[in-house]
């Protein structure tokens, strides 16, 4: 029987995001989310942190909910350096989102996938609660 070779272990595509407050904990005030509110695929966590590491403008990526856009409501990120009071934090594809509870209520089960194709490419957000969206993408109605 042949040997088999060990399996190597490889460092994952995503630098671990610090910790959040001192020892780990939430700030005051924050809470811990999960995947059942946003979700981010493997592509998307990817890009997120090699944005993160060229943009340098925070370790955690910020989804909000504002009015505006073509069908009411549009989705807006951004990178942030720190969670506030209200927020919630979910950890997903090696990465920190960062959602304020009014957003929560229109992400909740949110996927947001990348595409590096030249056509259709970039962010796409793949929203259960969104009734209609214009064809960027990048708003939507409930």
């Amino acid at each position: 029987m042949p040997e088999t070779a060990p399996v190597a272990t490889l460092p994952p595509l995503v630098p671990a995001a610090p910790p959040i407050g001192t020892n780990g904990n939430l700030p005051e005030g924050v809470r811990a989310g999960n995947e059942n509110l946003v979700h981010l695929t493997e592509a998307a966590g990817a890009k997120v942190a090699a944005l993160i590491t060229r943009e340098k403008q925070g370790e955690y990526l910020r989804l909000a909910i504002s009015g505006g856009g073509c069908n009411g409501l549009s989705y807006k990120m951004k990178f942030v350096p720190e969670p506030r009071r209200g927020d919630i934090v979910v950890r997903t594809a090696g990465v920190q989102v960062i959602v304020d509870s009014k957003s929560a209520l229109y992400l909740k089960g949110t996927h947001l996938d990348y595409s590096s194709a030249m056509v259709a490419g970039g962010f796409k957000f793949t929203n259960p609660n969104a009734k209609a969206s214009c064809s960027c993408g990048e708003s939507f109605s409930v």
